[in-house]
């Protein structure tokens, strides 16, 4: 299924469900795209988490695998985890990266650019914060004590699509533009985070900031379902940290809220080494 008329414009997000093999595609919080995918076999794992789209290459060749052709393929991790067309099955059957069909495949590329957000989720567990190296590495040393200071650089990204990570694990929020992190502050919540969610700012009005909740794999509900004013409650942070937040923030805007940590040594569930696909 493909919309793109239904959202003209905004940033886009892609969730792709392991469990049930399909990619579904969100520009401006409205759903826009749904396709099957092929994800990596036994052995190749595909990982979980939330990546951001680093290279994009329209006729991509392996370099491990006979040069394979890889059309339309999307980078999201350095180590060779990409989205791209490919054969489907109908079962997981990819050295670990993402394959669609090429219709889908070239209709999505046309969409999306460089930082944007890819959510990667297994219903058995919590995804895995997974940005790029040189994210981690900024987190770590600008934002590895939870009780550390904030850090507000927007100049090293001046434009393109925002997205916020909080990190219940960590009591952080981190923000990116162009996948660049620009922004982290320590924040408390009220209550635990049992799941991990997602939400796009859809307006902003005289009473304030309209975050709506989009449905994971596993999520159903009829209608659409908005953050209430006492959820919004539960969050806080430094003052002066939110009125320069709250002046980047535009309608599209994406928040991904995960039990996870984001730190590059956290000692978690293992998981299998994927071979390199470049």
């Amino acid at each position: 299924m493909w919309a793109p008329a239904v959202a003209p414009s905004g940033p886009v997000l892609a969730i792709v469900s392991l469990p049930v093999q399909r990619c579904s595609v969100y520009r401006n919080g409205v759903l826009i795209g749904v396709s099957t995918i092929s994800s990596g076999k036994s052995g190749h794992r595909t990982p979980t988490g939330v990546f951001t789209v680093l290279q994009k290459h329209i006729d991509h060749k392996s370099n491990l695998y006979n040069s394979a052709p890889m059309p339309y393929m999307q980078r999201l991790t350095w180590t060779g985890i990409a989205m791209h067309a490919g054969n489907l099955p109908g079962f997981p059957a990819s050295h670990g990266c993402i394959r669609m069909p090429l219709a889908f495949a070239k209709l999505l590329y046309r969409v999306t650019s460089l930082g944007m957000t890819v959510v990667i989720t297994d219903l058995k567990e919590l995804p895995r914060v997974a940005p790029t190296p040189d994210l981690l590495q900024s987190i770590a040393a600008n934002a590895a004590a939870q009780n550390g200071p904030s850090t507000w650089e927007p100049e090293k990204s001046p434009s393109g699509p925002v997205s916020l990570i909080l990190s219940a694990s960590d009591q952080r929020l981190i923000v990116l533009r162009n996948g660049v992190l620009i922004g982290s502050t320590h924040v408390t919540i009220a209550g635990p985070v049992t799941e991990t969610a997602a939400y796009s700012l859809s307006k902003i009005d005289d009473q304030g900031f309209h975050w709506m909740q989009l449905p994971l794999p596993g999520q159903n509900w009829t209608g659409k379902k908005e953050v209430t004013a006492a959820d919004r409650a539960r969050v806080t942070m430094p003052d002066d940290f939110r009125d320069r937040l709250n002046g980047e923030l535009t309608p599209g805007v994406t928040l991904v809220v995960t039990a996870d940590s984001l730190h590059v040594g956290e000692t978690g569930k293992s998981l299998t080494v994927i071979e390199a696909e470049t």
